[in-house]
């Protein structure tokens, strides 16, 4: 079995491995489409977190148990994101803090409603 050693401080390179093994690896295409994946699932998480998905009316058990999935996929999702942050590559953690802030500044806001 390969022995590989992780960072345990930021560093910049596109050489990462995020959740994967193998992926992005050090090709530069695959990392920048990883950097648009963790900042996107960003937006989403934050839209997930304002975002009124259901109607309030008679079926309270059905409306209660899409809130429920819907909020089990918003913390997966964010759980997911931790775990590429958890990378230490600087270029993971800025496109994460870009993309919760930029989606917080759309949904959570009232500047864009």
């Amino acid at each position: 079995m390969d022995s590989m050693m992780m960072q345990m401080y930021f560093y910049w390179g596109k050489t990462v491995t995020l959740l994967f093994s193998g992926f992005p690896g050090d090709k530069l295409g695959l990392y920048i489409l990883a950097l648009i994946l963790v900042f996107l699932a960003a937006v989403v998480v934050e839209w997930l977190s304002s975002a009124k998905l259901y109607r309030s009316g008679p079926n309270y058990v059905g409306t209660a148990f899409l809130q429920t999935f819907i909020h089990g996929l918003r913390i997966a999702l964010a759980f997911l994101i931790m775990l590429c942050v958890m990378s230490f590559n600087v270029g993971v953690f800025i496109a994460a803090v870009l993309g919760h802030t930029i989606g917080f500044l759309i949904f959570g806001t009232s500047l864009f409603r």
